[in-house]
């Protein structure tokens, strides 16, 4: 017979089974899960004297995306929800306690005699599983895999944030600078209008020569207006990237002149070992897999015998009207359970358990392909901008000479308004592919980054300067 005095004795076994830094993180974390988390937005130090009410930089468009984007809290929220299922599988290396109670009152009449009885009961309950064949750790493997695989999907859906903001800037200033190479192409226009018009009035011009300047002025006008409402589209996806209101306006400060040291690597095999080293989603992938491997074990172990430590204390106090009783008693033993018969439930969780684990390994393989093309194409991209971007300056340069020729040959009575216009035409066009080719490079750069893993604030932030160049320069 087991005295009620083995409660305090459980109670004592069960504080001391905690570790005591759980217990200090607090009750609402005692495992201190929330230490393995990635930092959130606010910790990375992202969310901190944001705002839009002056000339935003990259850093700055960077930062309020990542801090306001729904998808970046979306991600950390799944992150501490596997944290919470980490400490769940945790608690199955502790002791359990339940305690109940009970009171009843029963009354009866026979014979004209009346009789009561009162009766209250309690009791505690103590489990403990000693030994389950590997299930609990198989558990507890497989949520801290799931767990790595929560942060590095947090950490993958940053980097696409990131970039997402990255392209919605660039793009706002390729439109930006797309109305001023307009709006210059448009003065142009203007000016070549005027020529004819003051040589017509000499009577050296034909209506002809007016008339097709009047047409040229008049598409360059269509141009810049269509550019402006590019403008404005392009303003509108950038507020949606940061999460704020559309119809605030937004002002960008000038890029900066050299964009984050990032990978600059001539070797694309080296680039792709990079990446399947560094990319988060690949780390997420590999993690799921061992995840799977655990839930293979989980899943066979649910089959195998279980032994278990239980120990019930129960004290009851009954009173009637011939009198009343005391009586206290206790048990404690060893309990093995044998899973004899589930209708066949842990054969098919068993293969149910390794599928998935065949998936996550093919899903990781597809994964590491795909990888591999985007860094290839990335790469490319970036190469073929690179280039761009040299050669169109070489284009604005000539055109621009070739431009300022023409015009000075018509006005000095020598050309014809055809050459003018003619010219003209290919300074603009060549302005709006300086003005892509040079956008073009800097997001390839970034998109480069993000392919191979290495797109964070850290290059970004130690970027300063601003660029002076404008278009037509």
């Amino acid at each position: 017979m087991i005295r009620v005095r083995l409660i305090p004795s459980l109670l004592l076994c069960t504080l001391l089974a905690v570790p005591w830094q759980a217990r200090a993180s607090g009750l609402d974390d005692p495992f201190a899960t929330r230490a393995m988390l990635s930092p959130p937005p606010a910790e990375r130090g992202v969310c901190s004297n944001l705002s839009t009410d002056r000339a935003m930089t990259l850093n700055d468009v960077v930062e309020i995306a990542l801090c306001n984007n729904p998808q970046t809290r979306a991600s950390w929220a799944a992150a501490r929800i596997q944290a919470a299922r980490l400490g769940s599988s945790k608690s199955a290396y502790l002791p359990t306690l339940s305690l109940q109670g009970s009171l009843s009152r029963n009354a009866s009449q026979a014979a004209g005699v009346k009789s009561s009885s009162n009766q209250a009961q309690g009791s505690l309950s103590a489990s403990y599983l000693l030994f389950d064949f590997g299930g609990r750790r198989a558990n507890l493997e497989n949520a801290e895999e799931l767990l790595i695989a929560a942060n590095a999907t947090d950490d993958a859906t940053v980097q696409t944030v990131f970039l997402n903001a990255v392209q919605a800037y660039y793009n706002l200033l390729s439109a930006q600078a797309s109305v001023e190479a307009n709006r210059i192409a448009e003065a142009s226009a203007q000016e070549s209008l005027a020529a004819a018009e003051a040589r017509y009035a000499a009577g050296a011009a034909t209506p002809a020569d007016r008339l097709q300047a009047r047409t040229a002025l008049s598409q360059a006008t269509l141009n810049r207006i269509r550019s402006e409402g590019d403008e404005r589209n392009a303003m509108g996806s950038l507020a949606n990237v940061m999460s704020i209101a559309l119809t605030q306006p937004l002002q960008l400060a000038p890029a900066a002149k050299m964009p984050p040291d990032l990978v600059v690597e001539k070797d694309i095999g080296r680039l792709i070992t990079l990446a399947r080293e560094r990319r988060p989603d690949l780390q997420a992938a590999d993690a799921q897999i061992k995840a799977g491997q655990a839930s293979v074990a989980a899943a066979k172990a649910s089959g195998m015998p279980q032994l278990s430590l239980d120990a019930t204390a129960t004290a009851s106090r009954a009173s009637a009207t011939a009198g009343s009783s005391n009586s206290r008693n206790g048990s404690i033993g060893l309990t093995v359970t044998v899973p004899l018969f589930t209708g066949f439930n842990t054969t098919y969780q068993v293969r149910a358990a390794e599928a998935q684990l065949e998936n996550s390994i093919a899903s990781r393989d597809q994964l590491a392909n795909q990888i591999a093309l985007q860094v290839w194409q990335a790469y490319q991209t970036m190469q073929t901008n690179s280039q761009a971007l040299r050669t169109a300056d070489d284009l604005v340069a000539s055109a621009e000479a070739s431009e300022r020729v023409s015009l000075g040959r018509y006005k000095a009575g020598v050309g014809n308004i055809l050459d003018v216009l003619t010219a003209q035409s290919a300074l603009a066009s060549a302005r709006q592919q300086q003005v892509t080719a040079r956008y073009n490079w800097n997001t390839a750069r970034f998109a480069l980054a993000q392919a191979i893993g290495l797109l964070d604030l850290t290059a970004l932030r130690a970027t300063g300067g601003t660029d002076q160049n404008s278009v037509g320069q």
